[in-house]
């Protein structure tokens, strides 16, 4: 088990925007993502080191982003305004968080221009969107080489998150202490005055330390 990635959703202004913003704060370019066919959205992402990244998406005009709980969670986030939706951690085996939340990872997947496709295999979302603070859990399959992190060579760490919320119930939500995935990432749990969840992230990026 091991951080993967955190989620921003697009702000009023749309994807491109919003993505712009936070990679200029970050001295960085972003890479175009893709459209996520079973879940109504798209998304860009900005690389960073230790196969972390940055993903910002938005709901498309789709019927899948009503239906799949993944485009539920983004719209509901965007149309509070946007900003930082979950996080994710990737595992080799989603079968021990199948069998304790009772039921079933969902597939998902984005196609690249070349014809090579991202694969994965996600569960959580239903419980990020009832708590925040917890994050969703994912299955990369197919080609490592294809994982966001890798789309450029970047040299921003994600060193903070800030989360309204407790270790305790995210220990709770993952079965395991949180310190697991999250070694190479500081967590400052604060309690939370509203609705739980991430409060601003931090990079070590070549002009110094920024918060999102």
């Amino acid at each position: 088990m091991r951080m993967d990635h955190v989620s921003y959703a697009s702000e009023s202004d749309g994807l491109a925007a919003t993505t712009e913003r936070i990679a200029t704060a970050l001295g960085v370019d972003a890479v175009k993502g893709g459209i996520h066919p079973r879940f109504g959205t798209r998304n860009m992402i900005i690389p960073l080191t230790d196969l972390h990244y940055v993903e910002v998406v938005e709901c498309l005009n789709h019927p899948a982003s009503d239906k799949a709980p993944f485009g539920q969670a983004v719209k509901a986030r965007s149309a509070a305004g946007g900003g930082w939706m979950g996080w994710c951690v990737a595992v080799d085996d989603l079968a021990p968080f199948e069998e304790r939340l009772g039921r079933s990872s969902v597939p998902g997947n984005r196609k690249f221009p070349d014809g090579q496709e991202l694969v994965w295999q996600q569960i959580g979302i239903k419980g990020l969107i009832a708590d925040p603070q917890v994050p969703y859990m994912l299955r990369w399959e197919g080609d490592p080489k294809l994982h966001p992190s890798q789309a450029r060579p970047s040299s921003v760490r994600l060193s903070r998150l800030t989360i309204a919320g407790s270790a305790e119930r995210v220990t709770e939500w993952l079965g395991e202490p949180v310190e697991a995935p999250l070694n190479d990432v500081t967590v400052e749990w604060v309690s939370p005055r509203g609705t739980p969840g991430i409060m601003s992230v931090t990079f070590q990026t070549a002009a110094g330390e920024v918060t999102i």
